[in-house]
């Protein structure tokens, strides 16, 4: 990504709707389909400022992963120890079967080859670990927002259950989310396209539409996993590893 990007991330991961709701739900998420043992290890791959490692904590023992030296230094700093230097899809220096659960969240469209990714998660699973994975859905949504990220692809629902079929991992759940919200995200994408603009600024709304977007999406934490959501900006996989 650009730096940039992790510079903004870093000023609104506390405050912004998005990722106050979506660690919300990741975390709903985790407990019902995920669950690692009492005092599990887990890995997040491709941290970032380390905004979801607190969250991550609750459930076990956390490693990190993060190739920006900027960002890597404020995940440092939030996860107190060190945080590894290991590009997908070597993982080059982390253990292999060591970890209950390993989160990939919003990771692997920035991989060229993002089936020999799911193969490296794959060998630092332990048996019966799991990954818990989220990607950025339909291709026709493509931006500003993806170049600046450096995605490489959105995904689509099959597309996403593919990958993982094709992959030493098995298969157990995988859907949509932040899809309350979808329409509303598709009618700004139609009146930015109107206006002839194509921004990858992320802002923080006034305080109230702030809370009432969080609020929103951080409503869905009662049903992902639970009922197929309808299409959404996001989608999410949960497999294991067998």
């Amino acid at each position: 990504m650009e730096r940039s990007v992790y510079r903004e991330m870093a000023e609104l991961d506390q405050r912004h709707w998005w990722y106050r709701a979506r660690r919300q739900v990741l975390a709903e998420l985790i407990r019902r389909e995920a669950m690692p043992p009492p005092n599990g290890r887990i890995l997040e791959i491709g941290c970032g400022t380390g905004h979801n490692l607190e969250m991550l904590g609750a459930f076990g023992q956390v490693d990190a992963v993060e190739l920006d030296d900027e960002a890597r230094g404020m995940a440092e700093t939030r996860l107190g120890r060190t945080v590894m230097n290991a590009p997908l899809p070597e993982l080059a220096g982390v253990a292999k079967g060591a970890y209950d659960l390993v989160a990939a969240l919003d990771v692997i469209e920035h991989i060229d080859d993002d089936a020999a990714a799911l193969d490296a998660i794959a060998a630092r699973l332990k048996r019966g670990g799991k990954l818990v994975m989220t990607v950025p859905a339909h291709q026709w949504m493509w931006s500003a927002h993806d170049v600046v990220n450096h995605h490489k692809r959105r995904y689509s629902k099959a597309a996403l259950q593919r990958l993982i079929e094709r992959s030493p991992l098995r298969l157990d759940k995988a859907g949509y989310f932040n899809s309350l919200l979808f329409p509303l995200a598709l009618a700004e994408r139609g009146a930015s396209k109107l206006r002839g603009k194509d921004s990858a600024d992320v802002k923080l709304p006034p305080k109230a539409l702030n809370n009432s977007l969080e609020a929103i999406f951080a409503a869905e934490r009662h049903l992902v996993g639970r009922l197929p959501l309808p299409p959404g900006l996001s989608l999410f996989a949960v497999a294991s590893a067998i």
